[in-house]
C-alpha cells in the first residue's frame, strides 16, 4: 500500500523545507506561499538546477520591465533598473511583491557574477528591500538562493561583501537562525560552489565580454568560492552545538548530524575530484592562493582524515613549502596552515627531505624579511620553532642558520615602527626559546651550558652587540663554522662582513634604540636563567669602552658610539629600575667606571664625561661614586655579596670637593660644559647646601677669580656663567613634581653672598663690557622669558645690577645725533641719570651693546623690582626711545657725510639690535605692570614724541609724521589697558606748547575741553605746528576719528556678560578745539583739511552711533565763526562765480577761520548731515550779528558773502512742517526775502560801481547780495538756472540795481574800471540775466552783449598773446635746449593775469544763458517774432562764438607748439588750464553748441594766423592733451569729425584725391598704378595710433589715458569712414590701408574690457538672466553703435573715465568696426588660438551685434535698386539668405547667400543650386568671384552683389577677365585689367601684376614668361 495523499503526506516530526524555511525567515504581512509552491495560479520555480527564468506571468508591468533591464550589459542601465526596482520594493506590500520572486532568484544569481562591483552592491541592497518585505515568503526560493547569497559573503571587494552580509542578517537576524538555514541548505550551497569551481573563463558569458574581464571575474568566482567553501566546513563540520533542552536535543541533533556527514562528504569528494587543491596552490592570483590555503587548513582541522599515508608525502611537500610564497596577503592563510599541519601531523616532517623540501624555502624567505608580512610572520616564528620536530632538523646548526638568515632579513623590515618591533621582539623570543630549550637538541647538562655559552658568544657577542656598537671586525670570523657557512648555498654574507660599515648605513629613528632595549632584554633572560653566562658580555663590554675611551681621539665617529654606549646605560637603568635588578650597575657599569674613571679623567672629553653622568643620573651619586672609588668586589659575587655599602656622607663630600669640584671647574674646555653637567648632577638632596657652598667658594676664590688690575679672568667668568646657566636648569627640574621642602628647588636655596658680590662686581668692573661678563649677569639674573622666575641673587643685588644698566643706556642716549633723544634724557629716572657721574673716555657702543646684552637675557627680571621708583619706567622708556631713535634714523637717512649721518651709520648695528630685541616684548607685558610705572612711562614718553615734533632739527616731514604717529600707536597699544586711559594719553599729547596750538587754545582754565582763541603772532609758529597736524591727521586715520576728536570711550553696561559696547562721550568730553585747529592749519605735508579730515569728519558726522556728534559739531561751528568774526578784517575775499561754491574755490579764502568755517559747512550741508534748520538757525544768528546796533559789523559783513553762498541753497530747499525744530517755526521764506530785499535797497542806496576808487564797504554789500542769487549748473557747466523762486518785489529791486549800473557804465568804457568793480558787475550781470531776463528791454540786452564781448575778447587777446609768445620761444629754441624753453614757459604761464579769465568766465555763463534765451524766443514767438532782429542776434552770437573758438584754437595751438619742443613744455601749457576749469568748461560748451559758420571762419583765421602749428594740430594737441580736461576733449572730438575740419582731420593734404567716381561705371579714364593703395596718407596723430601701437598698451590699466586715447583715433578714423558713400573709392582705399597697416592689437585691447568670461558664462546660462553690468553697457553700446552708425554719443559720456564707462566704449568702438572694417574683424578673429576666447568673442558677436548687422544688410539690399532686366534679388530676412538670379540670353544662374548667426566674424556662404547653359568650369569660377568679393567687401553686401553683377555685365560684353584673379573687376579695388603684356596682348589687374612681381622675384608676364 502507498502512502495517503494530500495533507497527511508527511509526518508531523518532519516538517516540509519550505515550511523549515519558512519558520527560519521573520514574519511579514504578504500572503504565504502555499504547499506545492503554487501562488494562484502561477508555479513558483524551486529547482536549484534550473537556468531559465520564470514566465513575466502576475508580474506588474513596470516591474518587469526593470526585470528585463538587469539582463542588459551596460553596468548604467542595471544600476538604474536595480535603484527603481528598490523605490517599487519600499513602495509595494508584500503581496504584490511575491509574483517576482521567481525571476529575481534567476537574475541575482546572474548579476553576482557581474564584473561591475557597484552592479553587485546594489543587488545586494535590492535583496535587502526584497526579504524586509516578504519576509517568510521567501522560504520557496531559499534553496536555490542560499548558495548564492552565502558565496556573496566572501566577494573580494568590502563594500559587496558587507552589503551581501547586510542582506543575510536581514533575512535572518539572529545567528542561530543563519546557522539553521544553512544546514538546510546544506546540498544547495555545497553544489553551487562545486559549479564555481568547475567554471572557465570561457564558460561564464555567452555574451561578448573582454577577455581581460572575464579572466578578472573567473578569479573573484573562485576565489570567494574557495574562502566560502573553507568558512562552510569551519562552521558546519567544526560546529559544536549547544543543546539547550532535552526537548529538541534529538531532532537538532539528527538535522545536524545528517548535515555534516553531507557536507564531509561533499568535501571528499571535491578533496579528490581537485587533487587535494594543489592546482589551485599554483594560480598566479594570489586571492586563490590565499583561499587555498584557508580550504586546506579548514581540511586540516575538521577533515584530518582526508590526509593519509598514500598522500601525505604530496601535501606535507607542498604544504611545508609554502614558504615560496612571496605574497604578504597569502602569509596569515600559509601560516596557519603549516603550524596547524605540524601540529596535527608531525610525521609528515619524516616524509619529506626538510633541508630541500622546506629549510631551503624557509632560510629564502626569513632573508627575504618574510617578502613584507613582518608583523604576520615574525609572531609565528617561536610556534613554528616549537612545532618543529627535534629529530627532523640538526639542532645546533639549524638554529644557527636560523639566526643567520633572521638577521639577514633585517633591512626589510626597518621601515616601518611596527615592522621593526616585530623584528626585535621576535628575535628575543626566539633566542630566549632557544636558551630555554637547549635541551631538545642536547643531551646532558654540560652540553646543554656549552650549547647555550656558544649561543650567547656567536649570536649576542658577535651578532646582536657588534651591531649595536661596531669596533671593527675583529674576532668576529668565527662565528660560523665552514660547514654551518657551506651547508646553506646562497644565503647572505657573514654578519661580521657588514660590521666595519654599520656606522655607515642610515637606519632608521628608533632602530639603535630598539636593538638595545632587545639586548637588555636578553641579558636579563640570560642573568635569570644563568647569571655565568653574562660574564662573556660583562668583560666584552668593559673592554669595549676602555677601548673606546682610550681611541676616542683617534676613532672615527667616536661621538656616535659613546652616545649609543649612553643609550645603553639608559636601557640598563630603566630595565633596572622596573625589574628591581642591581646586575646592571653590580655587573656591568660599576667595574666599567672603576677601570676607565683615571683614563677619564686625563682624556677630559665631553662625550665621555656626558656617560659618566648619564651614569649618575641614572644609578645615583652616592653608588656610582662607592662603585668608582670602594668597589672591591670580584665581578660576580653571590646574590647575597650583591648588596652595595654606600659611602657614608662625610666621605662623599670629601671626594665631592677634593676630585670632582676643581676637576669640573678646571678652564674652559670642550669638556666644560659636560663636566659642569656632571658636577650638578653629582648633588645629593641630603648634603646639597654644603655642596653648593663649597662649589660657590671654589669658584668665587680670588686667587682663581683672577682679580687683578686687568679684572677678572674671562675664561674663569665665562666657566662661571656656564655653571650658573646649568644650575638654573637643575633648579628647574628639581621643581617639577617634587616636595616643597627638597633642597634645591627653590631660588633662595641657591642664594648666596659670595655669589652677590660676584655679580654686582662683575656689573660695575672697568671696562666690563665683555660676552662673559653679560653671560654671567644674565644666568644669575634669570628673566630670559616671561615665565623665568628663577633668580640666583638677592633683591638687593638686582637693583644695583639694573641701576648700572640703565646708566649705560642713558649714557647712549646722551650721545645721540638727535637733539630731541638728548633732550628725552632728562625725563628718564634720577636714579639712572643721575646717581652716579657719567662716565668719560668709554666706548659707548661697546657699553650699550653690554647693557643690551644683559636686558636681552634678563629683562622680564625688572617685573620683581617694579616697587623701586624710577628705575623701571626709566629702564623701559630708554628701550622705547633708542627703538624710536632707530625709526627715525631710518626715515632722516642723509645723503651729506656730515658728523651727524656718520654717527647715525655708527650707531645702526646696535639699533638693530635692539629693535629685534623690542620686538621680543608683548603687549601684555607692558599692561601687567603696576598703573604707576606705565603711567610715568606713558608720561615720559609722550613727552619725548612731542620733544621729537616741536624740537628736532633733522624732521623731515614728509616721512617722520607716519613714524611718529606709529609711536603714538605703539604707546596707546603698549600701555593704555582702557580707553579712559588712551584719552588721558591724547590728552597729554595735545596739551600746550610754545609751539602749539596755532590757532585755537583748549581751555584749560574750566578743567574741560572747552576751547579759546589765540591773539599773537603765528606766523613764527607754524612749521612746528604743521607738524603735529600731520601727526594728528595720520593718528586719526589709524584709530579713528572719534577717539582723537570725539573723545569717545565704550561704556561697558555690567547687567549684562555680553556687555554691549556703546560709543559715548560728551561735549565736555570731545575736544572740538582740535578740529577747528586742524581746519584752520587747512594744508600740511601729505594732507589737508579738504584731501582727509574733512571726509572723516563728515563719515563721523553721518554714523548715528555717537549719541554726542551733533553736540560737538555745534561746538566746531560756535569756535570756527567766532574766529571768522574776529578776524574778518584780516583776509581779502574774492569770489569769482556765481554758481554755487566748490570746495576748489575754498583755497582762494585766504583768512583761515573763514575757509575753514565755509568748507565745514558746506561739507556739512553737501552730505546731508544738517539740514534746513540749521540753516535757519545759523542765518537767524548771522542776521543778528551783521549790526552792532545802528552801526554795520564790517568783520560780518565780509565774511557773509561766502558763508551765505554756502547757507543760500539748504535755504531755498522746501522741507515738510513737520521736519522743522521748534525754534524755526516762525522764520518763513517771506522773512528771508525781506531780509534779502533789506540788503538790495542797501546796495541801490550806494553809489555806481564805476566810482568806486578802493575797496569800501559798498562792495561788500554788493558781494553779499549777489550771494543771495545762486545759479545752479545743467550738464555740468554747459547751462545755468536760477536756484531760488523770488518774489516780483525781490526781481524788481536786483533788476533796479543792475539798471542803475547799466546807466552809469553807459558812459564808461569796461578797460577804464578796476577789475574788482568789473568783477562785481560781471558777477551781477549774471544773476541779472540769470533772475531777471523776461523783464530785460532791448538795451538791457545790448548792454549785456557788449560787456559780454568786451570780455570775452580781453580773454581771447591775452590767450592769443600767449600763443604768440610760444610761438616765438620754441622757434627760437634748439631742440638741445628744451630744459630753458620749459623754465621760460613756466614764466610765461605764473606771468598770466588771472583777472581777465575770471571776469570772461561770467561773462562766458551770462553768453550761455544768453543763447539759451535766444532759442528759447524763436520757440515761442515763431509767427512774431522780428527776422531782422532774430538775425541782428545771431550775428552777435556767431561773433561771440568766433571769439570763442580763437580762444580754443588758441590754447591748442600753444599746446601743440609747445609739445614739438618737448612732453614737460606741453604739460606746462595743459596743467595750466587746471587754475580756471570753469573757465575753459564754459568755453568747451559753447565750442559745441557753434555753428559751422563761426567754426569755417576760426579755422581760417588760425590759418592766416601763421604760426608753427595750424587748426589741425591744435584741435589734437587738445584731444591727446598730456594733462587733458574732459570737456576741451570732447569739444576737440566734435570738431574734428564735423565739417569744416572733417575733410583734413584724417587724411594728409598730399594724399591723391581724384578718386571721386566709379571705377566700374563709365569713367573708365582712370588708370592706378602698380601700388595705388599706397597713396593713401593719415596723418601722423592718427597713423602713430592706428599704425604703430605699441603692443605695451595691453600691460597698461584699464582707464590709462593712452588706452583712452586710442579709442578716440580710432573713433574718429571710423567717424570718418561713416562719412563717405559705400561705393567711394576714397573709402575703399582707406579701407585697405587699415586691413594692410593697421594693428590688430586694438580688438585685443577692446576685449581686455568686455568681460569675455562673462560672455562665455552668460551664453552658457540661461538667456532671460540678469547681465553684469559691465557687459551690459559694453551691449548696449554696441548695438546702439551699429544701430545709429554713430559713436558720438558713447564719447559723450566717457568721461568721467572708469572701467564701465570705458568697456562701453570699447563695445560701441568694436560694433562700428564690424559695421565699416567687416573684413578687417574677420581676418583678426580667425587667428585666435585660444578656443574659449574665440567661443566668448562669438559669443558676444551672436547675440548683441549681428542680429542688427544683418538687418542692416538685408534692409540695404532691399532699399539698393540693383534688378534689371537681367539680374533679380530677393531677400530672406527669416532665413538671413540672399538669392541673386542673373539671366542672359539662353543661359542663367542662381547665387545663393547665407549669412551666419555670427556675422561678419564667420564669411558668409555661398552657393550656386541652380546654372542653365554655363559650363561647369566657369560657374565655378564665378561662384568664387562672388565669394571674393562678398569675403573682401568691407562695406554694404549691397554693394559686393553690385559689382559682381557689374562683373558679369563686363563679361558678357567681352571684357576680358584678369589671368591671374580670374575675374574681370578686381575684387578689391574694384578696377579693371589694363596693363596689357606687348608679347601675348593679355591685359592685367595692375594689384595683381604687382603682387606676381613682387613673390615671384621677376618682372616676365605670367602667361609667355616674355619680359613685361
Amino acid at each position: 500500500m502507498g502512502r495517503p495523499k494530500g495533507e497527511g503526506n508527511r509526518s508531523k516530526a518532519r516538517p516540509s523545507s519550505s515550511s523549515l524555511a519558512a519558520s527560519l525567515l521573520p514574519s511579514s504581512g504578504a500572503q504565504a506561499v502555499g504547499f506545492g509552491g503554487y501562488v494562484g495560479s502561477s508555479r513558483v520555480d524551486s529547482s536549484s538546477s534550473s537556468d531559465d527564468p520564470a514566465p513575466f506571468l502576475d508580474i506588474d508591468g513596470e516591474v518587469a520591465q526593470h526585470l528585463k533591464r538587469l539582463a542588459r550589459k551596460d553596468p548604467t542601465t542595471k544600476l538604474k533598473a536595480l535603484a527603481s526596482l528598490s523605490m517599487l520594493l519600499k513602495q509595494k506590500s508584500g503581496k504584490e511583491i511575491l509574483p517576482i520572486i521567481p525571476q529575481w532568484a534567476f537574475e541575482y544569481k546572474r548579476l553576482l557574477l557581474d564584473y561591475n562591483r557597484e552592479v553587485r552592491r546594489a543587488t545586494h541592497d535590492t535583496m535587502s528591500l526584497l526579504v524586509a518585505a516578504v519576509g517568510r515568503d521567501l522560504a520557496p526560493q531559499l534553496k536555490s538562493l542560499m548558495g548564492p547569497w552565502w558565496f556573496s559573503q566572501f566577494d573580494p571587494s568590502s563594500d559587496v561583501s558587507q552589503a551581501a552580509k547586510r542582506s543575510l542578517q536581514a533575512a535572518f537576524p539572529a545567528q542561530e537562525k543563519r546557522l539553521d538555514a544553512l544546514i538546510l541548505c546544506t546540498t544547495e550551497v555545497l553544489m553551487y560552489l562545486e559549479e564555481n569551481l568547475n567554471l572557465t573563463p570561457q564558460s561564464m558569458s555567452d555574451k561578448a565580454t573582454a577577455l581581460d574581464e572575464l579572466q578578472e571575474m573567473h578569479q573573484q568566482v573562485i576565489s570567494s568560492s574557495l574562502l566560502a567553501f573553507a568558512t562552510f566546513l569551519d562552521v558546519l563540520v567544526g560546529l559544536q552545538v549547544d543543546k539547550p533542552s532535552f526537548d529538541s536535543i534529538a531532532a537538532e541533533t539528527k538535522r545536524t548530524s545528517r548535515a555534516r556527514a553531507t557536507a564531509i562528504a561533499f568535501a571528499e569528494k571535491l578533496f579528490s575530484v581537485h587533487k587535494y587543491f594543489l592546482d589551485f596552490l599554483k594560480s598566479p592570483t594570489p586571492a586563490i592562493r590565499s583561499a587555498t590555503y584557508s580550504v586546506l587548513r579548514s581540511f586540516i582541522k575538521n577533515i584530518p582524515h582526508a590526509f593519509s599515508e598514500g598522500n601525505m608525502k604530496t601535501l606535507a611537500t607542498e604544504v611545508l613549502g609554502s614558504f615560496q610564497e612571496k605574497d604578504p596577503a597569502c602569509h596569515q592563510a600559509m601560516w596557519d596552515m603549516i603550524l596547524l599541519f605540524s601540529k596535527r601531523f608531525p610525521e609528515g616532517w619524516t616524509t619529506i627531505n626538510v633541508q630541500k623540501a622546506m629549510l631551503h624555502k624557509f632560510w629564502h624567505f626569513l632573508r627575504n624579511g618574510c617578502f613584507g608580512s613582518q608583523q604576520i610572520s615574525y609572531p609565528a616564528l617561536v610556534p613554528f620553532l616549537n612545532a618543529i620536530p627535534p629529530k627532523a632538523v640538526v639542532g645546533e646548526k639549524f638554529i644557527f642558520e636560523f639566526f643567520q638568515n633572521f638577521w639577514a632579513g633585517r633591512n626589510r623590515s626597518l621601515s616601518l615602527n611596527a615592522d621593526r618591533l616585530a623584528f626585535f621582539q621576535a628575535c628575543r623570543d626566539c633566542f630566549i626559546w632557544a636558551l630555554q630549550n637547549a635541551s631538545r637538541y642536547c643531551d646532558g647538562e654540560l652540553a646543554v651550558h656549552s650549547f647555550r655559552v656558544t649561543l650567547v658568544d656567536k649570536i649576542l657577542l658577535k651578532l646582536l652587540w657588534p651591531n649595536y656598537l661596531p669596533l671593527g671586525s675583529k674576532g668576529n670570523e668565527g662565528v660560523f663554522s665552514e660547514q654551518s657557512r657551506g651547508s646553506s648555498k646562497g644565503s647572505s654574507q657573514p654578519f661580521y662582513e657588514e660590521t666595519l660599515e654599520t656606522l655607515k648605513i642610515k637606519y632608521p629613528m628608533g632602530y639603535v634604540q630598539d636593538l638595545g632595549r632587545c639586548i637588555t632584554e636578553i641579558l636579563s633572560c640570560i642573568y635569570s636563567l644563568e647569571s655565568d653566562l653574562l660574564l662573556a658580555f660583562c668583560t666584552a663590554f668593559q673592554e669595549n669602552c676602555f677601548e673606546v675611551f682610550q681611541k676616542t681621539e683617534h676613532i672615527e665617529s667616536s661621538s656616535e658610539i659613546i652616545e649609543r654606549v649612553i643609550k645603553f646605560l639608559l636601557l640598563l637603568g630603566q630595565h633596572s629600575v622596573q625589574k628591581g635588578e642591581k646586575w646592571p650597575l653590580v655587573n656591568l657599569v660599576g667595574p666599567m667606571l672603576a677601570k676607565s674613571f683615571s683614563l677619564i679623567q686625563i682624556i677630559d672629553s665631553p662625550d665621555i664625561v656626558r656617560l659618566v653622568t648619564m651614569a649618575v643620573s641614572v644609578f645615583g651619586p652616592r653608588k656610582i661614586i662607592a662603585e668608582i672609588f670602594c668597589s672591591n668586589r670580584t665581578l660576580f659575587s653571590s646574590p647575597c655579596d650583591d648588596i652595595n655599602k654606600e659611602l657614608d656622607m662625610d666621605q662623599f663630600l670629601l671626594l665631592y670637593n677634593e676630585i670632582f669640584i676643581p676637576w669640573c671647574l678646571q678652564g674652559n674646555v670642550s669638556s666644560t660644559s659636560a663636566r659642569l653637567d656632571l658636577l650638578l648632577v653629582l648633588l645629593e638632596n641630603e648634603s646639597f647646601s654644603e655642596q653648593w657652598h663649597s662649589i660657590i667658594t671654589y669658584a668665587t676664590d680670588p686667587e682663581r677669580f683672577g682679580a687683578g688690575p686687568e679684572g677678572p679672568d674671562q675664561n674663569h667668568i665665562l666657566v662661571f656663567a656656564i655653571l650658573m646657566e646649568k644650575a638654573r636648569a637643575e633648579l628647574r627640574k628639581r621643581k617639577v613634581g617634587v616636595d616643597v621642602y627638597q633642597q634645591g628647588s627653590h631660588p633662595e636655596h641657591w642664594h648666596h653672598k659670595l655669589l652677590d658680590s660676584c655679580v654686582v662686581s662683575i656689573t660695575y668692573s672697568f671696562p666690563s663690557f665683555t660676552s662673559p661678563n653679560a653671560r654671567f649677569i644674565r644666568a644669575v639674573l634669570g628673566g630670559s622669558t616671561e615665565d623665568d622666575k628663577i633668580c640666583l641673587v638677592s633683591r638687593n643685588a638686582k637693583i644695583l645690577v639694573f641701576k648700572e644698566i640703565c646708566r649705560n643706556l642713558v649714557t647712549f642716549m646722551m650721545d645721540s645725533p638727535f637733539t630731541w633723544v638728548r633732550d628725552s634724557c632728562s625725563l628718564l629716572t634720577a636714579d639712572a641719570n643721575g646717581s652716579m657721574p657719567r662716565r668719560h673716555n668709554v666706548n659707548v657702543l661697546n657699553m650699550a651693546h653690554f647693557a643690551l646684552e644683559v636686558l636681552d637675557g634678563s629683562f622680564f627680571c625688572v617685573k620683581t623690582i617694579e616697587d623701586e621708583d624710577g628705575l623701571v619706567p626709566g629702564t623701559l622708556a630708554a628701550v622705547f626711545l633708542i627703538d624710536w631713535e632707530y625709526s627715525m634714523a631710518v626715515v632722516s637717512e642723509n645723503a651729506n657725510e656730515d658728523e651727524a649721518t656718520r654717527k647715525i651709520l655708527g650707531r645702526m648695528d646696535f639699533y638693530a639690535s635692539l629693535h629685534d630685541f623690542r620686538g621680543k616684548l608683548s603687549t601684555q607685558f607692558f599692561k601687567n605692570l603696576s598703573m604707576n610705572i606705565r603711567n610715568n612711562l606713558r608720561r615720559i614718553l609722550i613727552e619725548s614724541i612731542r620733544f621729537a615734533i616741536f624740537k628736532e632739527d633733522k624732521f623731515y616731514i614728509g616721512k617722520e609724521r607716519s613714524v611718529c604717529c606709529q609711536w603714538m600707536l605703539d604707546v596707546i597699544r603698549c600701555l593704555c589697558e582702557s580707553q579712559n586711559e588712551e584719552q588721558e594719553l591724547l590728552d597729554q599729547f595735545l596739551s600746550k606748547s610754545e609751539f602749539w596750538p596755532l590757532w585755537v587754545l583748549p581751555d584749560a582754565c574750566t578743567g574741560e575741553r572747552s576751547a579759546a582763541l589765540k591773539t599773537g603772532n603765528i606766523s613764527i609758529n607754524a612749521s612746528r605746528s604743521h607738524i603735529i597736524v600731520a601727526v594728528i591727521e595720520e593718528l586719526i586715520s589709524e584709530i579713528g576719528i572719534e577717539k582723537v576728536v570725539a573723545g569717545s570711550v565704550s561704556s561697558i553696561s555690567p547687567s549684562s556678560e555680553e556687555a554691549a559696547r556703546e560709543p559715548t562721550g560728551s561735549p565736555s568730553c570731545s575736544r572740538a578745539w582740535l578740529a577747528a585747529e586742524i581746519l584752520c592749519t587747512w594744508k600740511w605735508q601729505g594732507g589737508g583739511a579738504l584731501s582727509s579730515f574733512l571726509p572723516s569728519l563728515s563719515v563721523y558726522g553721518k554714523n548715528g552711533h555717537f549719541s554726542h556728534q551733533e553736540s560737538l559739531l555745534d561746538c566746531i561751528v560756535s569756535i570756527l565763526l567766532d574766529g571768522a568774526l574776529v578776524h574778518g578784517d584780516c583776509g581779502k575775499l574774492s569770489l569769482n562765480h556765481v554758481w554755487p561754491v566748490s570746495f576748489d574755490e575754498m583755497e582762494y579764502v585766504e583768512e583761515p577761520f573763514l575757509r575753514a568755517f565755509a568748507s565745514l559747512l558746506l561739507s556739512l550741508f553737501e552730505d546731508n548731515i544738517w539740514e534746513k534748520d540749521k540753516a535757519i538757525f545759523l542765518f537767524e544768528m548771522l542776521v543778528k550779528k551783521l549790526f552792532i546796533g545802528e552801526a554795520v559789523n564790517l568783520n560780518c559783513l565780509k565774511v557773509l558773502p561766502l558763508i551765505m553762498s554756502v547757507l543760500i541753497r539748504p535755504l531755498s530747499f522746501r522741507s515738510d512742517e513737520s521736519t522743522q525744530v521748534v525754534q524755526h517755526d516762525s522764520f518763513n521764506a517771506s522773512q528771508m526775502q525781506d531780509i534779502i530785499k533789506d540788503w538790495l535797497q542797501r546796495a541801490i542806496l550806494f553809489s555806481p560801481s564805476d566810482t568806486w576808487q578802493m575797496e569800501e564797504e559798498m562792495e561788500y554789500w554788493f558781494q553779499l547780495v549777489i550771494s543771495c542769487y545762486p545759479l545752479s549748473a545743467i550738464s555740468s557747466i554747459q547751462g545755468l538756472k536760477p536756484e531760488r523762486e523770488i518774489s516780483p518785489a525781490e526781481r524788481s529791486l536786483l533788476l533796479e540795481l543792475f539798471r542803475k549800473q547799466r546807466h552809469r557804465s553807459g558812459s564808461s568804457t569796461a578797460a577804464t574800471k578796476l577789475p574788482t568793480v568789473q568783477m562785481v558787475l560781471s558777477k551781477l550781470m549774471v544773476v541779472s540775466v540769470g533772475y531777471c531776463w523776461m523783464e530785460f528791454d532791448v538795451e538791457d540786452w545790448e548792454f549785456v552783449v557788449y560787456q559780454l564781448r568786451w570780455w570775452i575778447e580781453s580773454a581771447v587777446v591775452m590767450m592769443e598773446e600767449v600763443a604768440e609768445n610760444v610761438n616765438e620761444l620754441i622757434s627760437n629754441t634748439s631742440s638741445s635746449n628744451s630744459e630753458s624753453a620749459v623754465n621760460k614757459l613756466e614764466h610765461v604761464v605764473s606771468e598770466l593775469n588771472p583777472s581777465p579769465m575770471r571776469i570772461a568766465t561770467n561773462a562766458l555763463a551770462a553768453f550761455s544763458i544768453f543763447c539759451d534765451v535766444i532759442v528759447l524766443q524763436k520757440e515761442e514767438n515763431t509767427d512774431n517774432m522780428n527776422p531782422s532782429r532774430a538775425e541782428k542776434w545771431d550775428l552777435i552770437k556767431d561773433r561771440i562764438l568766433e571769439g570763442i573758438l580763437r580762444l580754443f584754437f588758441s590754447t591748442g595751438v600753444a599746446e601743440a607748439i609747445a609739445g614739438s619742443c618737448c612732453y614737460e613744455a606741453s604739460f606746462i601749457l595743459a596743467a595750466s588750464r587746471f587754475d580756471h576749469c570753469h573757465f575753459w568748461e564754459l568755453v568747451a560748451s559753447c565750442v559745441v553748441r557753434s555753428s559751422a559758420y563761426a567754426r569755417d571762419k576760426a579755422v581760417k583765421s588760425v590759418e592766416l594766423w601763421g604760426l608753427m602749428k595750424g587748426p589741425i594740430r591744435a584741435l589734437y594737441a587738445i584731444l591727446f592733451s598730456s594733462k587733458p580736461l574732459p570737456a576741451l576733449q570732447f569739444a576737440s572730438y566734435v570738431i574734428l569729425s564735423s565739417e569744416p575740419v572733417l575733410t583734413s582731420s584724417i587724411i594728409r593734404e598730399d594724399t591723391t584725391k581724384s578718386l571721386d567716381g566709379d571705377t566700374t561705371g563709365e569713367q573708365e579714364s582712370y588708370t592706378p598704378d602698380l601700388a595705388s593703395e599706397e597713396d593713401v596718407h593719415l596723418r601722423e596723430e592718427i597713423s602713430c595710433i592706428l599704425e604703430k601701437l605699441p603692443y605695451e598698451i595691453l600691460e597698461m590699466d584699464l582707464v590709462a589715458q593712452e588706452r583712452v586715447n586710442i579709442f578716440l583715433a580710432w573713433s574718429l578714423f571710423l567717424s570718418h569712414l561713416l562719412s563717405f558713400p559705400s561705393s567711394s573709392p576714397m573709402k575703399e582705399r582707406l579701407v585697405q590701408h587699415v586691413q594692410k597697416h593697421a594693428n590688430p592689437a586694438i580688438l585685443d585691447c577692446i576685449f581686455q574690457h568686455i568681460p569675455l568670461e562673462l560672455c562665455l558664462a552668460h551664453s552658457l546660462k540661461k538667456k532671460d538672466m540678469e547681465l553684469p553690468s559691465v557687459l551690459s553697457d559694453a551691449a548696449a553700446a554696441a548695438t546702439r553703435a551699429i544701430t545709429s552708425n554713430s559713436l558720438l554719443f558713447c564719447v559723450e559720456s566717457l568721461w568721467p573715465v572708469g572701467p564701465e564707462k570705458m568697456a562701453s566704449f570699447a563695445g560701441a568702438v568694436f560694433g562700428m568696426m564690424l559695421c565699416t572694417l567687416p573684413a578687417y574683424v574677420r581676418e583678426w578673429f580667425s587667428d585666435i588660438r585660444d578656443r574659449s576666447t574665440s567661443s566668448a568673442i562669438e559669443s558676444f558677436t551672436k547675440v548683441w551685434c549681428s542680429p542688427p548687422l544683418i538687418s542692416n544688410e538685408l534692409s540695404e539690399i532691399k532699399k539698393a535698386g540693383i534688378a534689371d532686366e537681367n539680374f533679380s534679388v530677393s531677400v530672406s530676412k527669416a532665413a538671413n539668405e540672399v538669392v541673386a538670379t542673373y539671366t542672359k540670353d539662353e543661359t542663367g544662374m542662381d547665387l545663393v547667400i547665407r549669412l551666419p548667426a555670427s556675422y561678419p566674424l564667420r564669411p558668409v556662404d555661398v552657393d550656386c543650386p541652380r546654372s542653365v547653359g554655363i559650363s561647369e568650369v566657369k560657374q565655378r569660377k564665378w561662384l568664387l568671384s562672388m565669394l571674393s568679393f562678398v569675403r573682401n567687401q568691407n562695406g554694404a553686401l549691397a554693394e559686393a552683389i553690385r559689382i559682381w553683377k557689374s562683373n558679369f555685365d563686363k563679361e558678357f560684353e567681352g571684357v576680358e577677365e584678369c589671368p591671374i584673379c580670374y575675374s574681370v573687376i578686381h575684387t578689391v579695388n574694384h578696377s579693371l585689367p589694363r596693363l596689357a603684356c606687348k608679347t601675348c596682348k593679355h591685359k592685367f589687374h595692375s594689384a595683381c601684376l604687382y603682387k606676381w612681381f613682387s613673390t615671384s622675384h621677376k618682372s616676365t608676364c605670367p602667361l609667355c614668361q616674355s619680359p613685361f
